[in-house]
């Protein structure tokens, strides 16, 4: 019962992880498109690194409580987690991206 409280706590990070990583690809997609990453202001590169460092800290922390439940009893379980996590944060990344590109696209006449 221990391993799934502890579980639960783990996804309940991930999931905000996600959201952040998601976040990190809202506010990406714009410099992206114009293709200015290269020459971004104070401002814009505080609102790409607040959510991008916060959600690898909290990947980190999620990953972290997860091996406390199952890293010495289940460690092929453990792997296949983190990478499903890794790959579902590039994901969130993309699909914020996406996001946005829609309503710029919209917002377009």
């Amino acid at each position: 019962m221990e391993n799934w409280i502890t579980r639960g706590v783990a996804a309940i990070c991930a999931c905000g992880s996600i959201a952040l990583f998601w976040t990190f690809g809202v506010f990406l997609a714009v410099p992206w498109r114009e293709n200015r990453m290269g020459s971004l202001n104070g401002v814009e590169w505080q609102v790409l690194g607040v959510p991008l460092l916060i959600g690898l800290a909290v990947t980190w922390g999620a990953l972290h409580i997860l091996a406390i439940a199952d890293r010495a009893g289940r460690p092929r379980l453990y792997r296949v987690i983190c990478v499903a996590l890794a790959i579902a944060s590039v994901l969130a990344v993309l699909s914020g991206m996406a996001w946005t590109g829609e309503r710029i696209a919209l917002a377009r006449p």
